[in-house]
């Protein structure tokens, strides 16, 4: 579990694109606070601190407005098209002790044995969406897969989660399976041609001298 990091926000007037155009060439981020029957507040905070939160992998954060702190879910961020740039951020009012759901991304630890001897390993779940205590978010959910064979999988009623922490997808899922190589049918060789045997007759002329006699 990662631990809860602070940042700094400032409220902000007025909306439209023309104004968070012109706040974020100045390295801020527009960026909103909701939840808990409260009224939804117009924040703005620095770029490059909220990229760091982000980089340390960061899900819950302490808010500090007007000289209070406030504990937030990052709920939601939206890049540019290139996924360079974060144009907007959303926060959710959340409490120590309360239970919420979120994603949380799956990594892969080990050398699979189906995989070295030939096989396919294939991750359809990426993130898994938990049930837990907003400040016991787990920073990922680690799968072994040391002992996964060929046409093994691990499935999300496999998984071993951190106490307190209720996975949500279907049991029966597949997390990562290990898939034979694909076998390459080779096409059917036609048949050669086979060429009709030459009929050789008799010449001509032993034929003619045949029917005068």
């Amino acid at each position: 579990m990662a631990e809860t990091v602070q940042l700094k926000v400032e409220k902000r007037e007025g909306r439209g694109t023309r104004k968070a155009r012109h706040l974020r060439k100045t390295g801020m981020v527009p960026g909103v606070v909701y939840g808990h029957k409260q009224e939804t507040i117009s924040v703005s905070l620095s770029a490059e601190e909220l990229a760091r939160v982000i980089r340390q992998g960061a899900h819950v954060v302490d808010l500090s407005l007007d000289g209070g702190l406030e504990k937030a879910l990052i709920r939601d961020l939206q890049w540019d098209h290139l996924g360079k740039d974060l144009l907007h951020i959303d926060f959710e009012r959340v409490s120590a002790d309360e239970r919420i759901e979120v994603p949380v991304r799956i990594e892969l630890r080990g050398i699979a044995p189906g995989v070295t001897g030939g096989g396919i390993l294939d991750q359809p779940l990426h993130t898994l969406t938990v049930e837990c205590l907003a400040i016991a978010i787990p920073d990922s959910i680690r799968v072994n897969i040391n002992e996964l064979q060929m046409d093994g999988a691990i499935h999300v009623k496999d998984l071993t989660l951190p106490e307190g922490v209720k996975a949500l997808a279907d049991p029966d899922a597949v997390v990562v399976h290990i898939k034979p190589p694909a076998v390459e049918l080779e096409a059917p060789v036609a048949p050669a041609a086979t060429a009709e045997p030459e009929l050789i007759g008799r010449p001509k002329a032993e034929e003619e001298a045949e029917e005068k006699k």
